[in-house]
């Protein structure tokens, strides 16, 4: 496929699919035809339309229109930003590693994928260019947005240009990535003479709305066609009926539903809903179900249990013992160094305390961890990284190492104030699943780096705030399933098997996951698959609930 194409009208492949522009076509039927041409895995757009409704009217059964808005910018319009946002630099391309971590963002926010060779060829490109939004201190990429620049596409007499494909990495810690992009392009396309930056957004994104309307940007009837296909499903199909699900459940549902498997929500705020399709009837917990025992279930639950079941099958698990007088756990944190204090009993990281190094820090750490369970376990501390194994049906499924939650100083701000700043981005990125609690171990682990709550953390200094990595308490998720050394991968399918359970999340400390040393922490029986995309975890989940909606793999075929 060419870049740009002049008969009939103009279209430009954009590397995720391409953009038509639907006003230098002849006629509409000429334009539902081009989109029609849509190639798969890819999602072309038909914009600037003359007549919408008659493009539609031409294949209405495979043609939606885009439930979104355009907004235009004007370079009378638009002023500057009085300094740029603190740690973040835009620029262009550097290699094709760079276009590998563009993809993973937009894999991680259900955007399609651009072809990588392709957009490297044409990095220098006058008709489009990808720019990437980097971390100043370590250039990590945290953001993305492709530029058009349409009066080098066609003669375009409005003399306009056009942002698409924006993203930010969902677990970026710096605030301001989209608005640095949006500016970025907005003054290049400016500086090169264009008059006008138009964008499309969803019409219930109220916070990127709320952005571009402070930026200057207006709204305008510019409409946009694509074609029904299983990219742009949740676009036509609209969302399911039931609400008040949480992301763990939604991500099951969805694949459920897409299956045509019945759901019936049993009950939306506890996460309780029932599958059922050909005669089979599935009750389920988010990812836990009726077919994971109660034993199972109670063998998780109990940590101690746990460590015990996986110490006799041979699998390594840190040393441990029940907290009792205040001497005997003394003795244990000197035999050890450093302790981890933690209920016998419970989830989601409550009442869990780190790297625990002296008396007080461990008398004031049971007392916490006994709020949450009357019995409190004290764990031999083990340094390395925090793996998240999926084990679904026996296999494998995703793996992800979880970091805790860190704030990176302005210089205006207090610690406190970073962390609050910090918890609400992770809830809006998690749908209310990740905060920061201001509570006691958050403050220990800040005056353990030397901090008081109150204090003005200097600009560009990085402060863990928690020493758990949990997501529930601010925690973020960095997949590694293709760098997961075979012995943890097979350790985990053993550790699974041994408690019985068909369905589970399993939490190790690891050197690297690249090696093969591990020691077991625990085993979570309701884990939350919705953290582990883009790995297939609901797509094997339901595989294992629903055999009979496999689709078998399609025949190859061969030349005669």
């Amino acid at each position: 496929m060419t870049e740009l194409i002049d008969e009939p009208g103009a279209i430009l492949d954009c590397g995720w699919g391409r953009l038509i522009f639907g006003h230098t076509f002849p006629d509409p039927e000429s334009v539902a035809e081009t989109v029609l041409q849509e190639e798969p895995g890819r999602r072309d757009i038909a914009f600037y339309l003359n007549d919408p409704q008659i493009v539609l009217n031409h294949s209405p059964q495979e043609l939606f229109l885009d439930p979104s808005s355009t907004f235009r910018l004007h370079k009378a319009n638009y002023e500057p930003a009085k300094k740029p946002k603190p740690g973040i630099v835009v620029g262009e391309l550097t290699s094709e590693a760079d276009l590998e971590e563009v993809n993973r963002i937009y894999s991680a926010l259900h955007m399609v994928p651009v072809k990588t060779d392709y957009v490297w060829a044409r990095r220098a490109s006058t008709r489009f260019r990808y720019w990437i939004a980097r971390h100043e201190d370590d250039g990590r990429i945290l953001g993305v947005a492709m530029g058009v620049d349409h009066t080098k596409c066609f003669n375009d007499i409005q003399n306009s240009s056009s942002l698409w494909a924006l993203a930010v990495d969902p677990q970026a810690e710096l605030p301001g990535v989209g608005e640095s992009l949006t500016r970025h392009l907005a003054e290049y396309f400016f500086r090169n003479g264009r008059d006008m930056m138009d964008l499309s957004v969803m019409h219930n994104n109220k916070g990127a709305i709320r952005l571009y309307e402070k930026l200057g940007f207006e709204k305008v009837a510019v409409f946009a066609i694509k074609r029904r296909n299983s990219i742009n499903e949740k676009l036509f199909v609209g969302a399911p009926p039931e609400k008040g699900f949480n992301p763990y459940a939604q991500i099951i549902i969805q694949e459920a539903l897409r299956r045509s498997i019945s759901v019936d929500p049993i009950d939306p705020e506890r996460g309780y809903f029932k599958l059922s399709t050909g005669g089979r009837v599935v009750t389920c917990r988010e990812s836990l179900t009726d077919m994971t025992s109660a034993i199972a279930m109670s063998r998780c639950s109990d940590k101690q249990l746990t460590s015990d079941l996986l110490r006799d099958a041979g699998l390594c698990v840190p040393a441990q013992m029940v907290a009792g007088k205040a001497g005997e756990n003394e003795r244990f944190l000197q035999r050890h160094g450093s302790v981890v204090v933690k209920p016998a009993m419970g989830e989601q990281g409550h009442g869990i305390s780190v790297d625990v190094r002296t008396p007080e820090e461990l008398a004031t750490a049971v007392e916490e961890a006994r709020k949450w369970d009357e019995t409190v376990l004290l764990e031999q501390f083990a340094e390395g990284e925090d793996l998240r194994i999926i084990v679904i049906n026996g296999e494998a499924v995703a793996a992800a190492v979880r970091r805790p939650a860190e704030i990176v100083g302005t210089g205006q701000h207090t610690v406190k104030e970073l962390i609050e700043s910090l918890s609400r981005r992770r809830a809006a990125a998690t749908g209310g699943e990740s905060r920061i609690p201001l509570d006691a171990e958050t403050e220990r682990c800040v005056r353990a780096n030397g901090y008081a709550m109150t204090d003005k953390l200097p600009e560009g200094e990085h402060l863990r705030v928690r020493k758990t990595a949990n997501l529930h308490t601010g925690g973020t998720i960095h997949d590694v399933t293709e760098r997961l050394h075979p012995s943890l991968r097979e350790a985990a399918i053993q550790a699974a098997a041994t408690i019985e359970i068909p369905v589970a999340g399993l939490d190790l400390i690891v050197p690297s996951v690249e090696g093969p040393g591990y020691v077991f922490i625990e085993i979570n029986e309701r884990p939350g698959l919705a953290n582990h995309e883009p790995q297939p975890t609901a797509e094997r989940f339901i595989d294992f609930l629903f055999p009979q909606t496999v689709l078998p793999p399609k025949p190859i075929r061969r030349k005669a």
